[in-house]
């Protein structure tokens, strides 16, 4: 395990974030929030226990760690039906490939695949 697989998103160990340590003031939200690394980490440990779904999962979230939350937040509301257009999904997805992101924008485009089958585009 990497050292940065055992750190916050602040760079803070997690040994450190106690409760005790909330209660005095000293932890930040991004002590709060997971490290990339730890998450690759989980994903490494999902596939080599042969469950790739789940590996898939953890990579998109270490992706998703680089937005804010309000962005992740309205990521997954585009996602619900019938609040964007397969057009606006695959759009969105070619948009997070080129900020880096692509395997969330990969997600976007399987949904607007689905989407556009299933009529389920606003």
């Amino acid at each position: 395990m990497s050292d940065t697989s055992r750190q916050a998103l602040s760079g803070k160990d997690t040994q450190q974030i106690t409760v005790d340590a909330a209660v005095a003031g000293e932890l930040s939200l991004d002590d709060l929030r997971i490290h990339p690394d730890t998450l690759e980490y989980q994903a490494t440990q999902a596939h080599a226990h042969a469950n790739p779904q789940l590996a898939a999962n953890f990579r998109r979230a270490a992706e998703l760690t680089r937005l804010s939350d309000e962005e992740v937040l309205g990521l997954y509301d585009m996602l619900r039906p019938f609040r964007a257009t397969p057009q606006e999904l695959a759009d969105k997805g070619e948009e997070l490939t080129a900020r880096g992101l692509p395997l969330v924008g990969e997600l976007f485009h399987e949904a607007a695949g689905v989407y556009e089958r299933r009529h389920l585009g606003a």
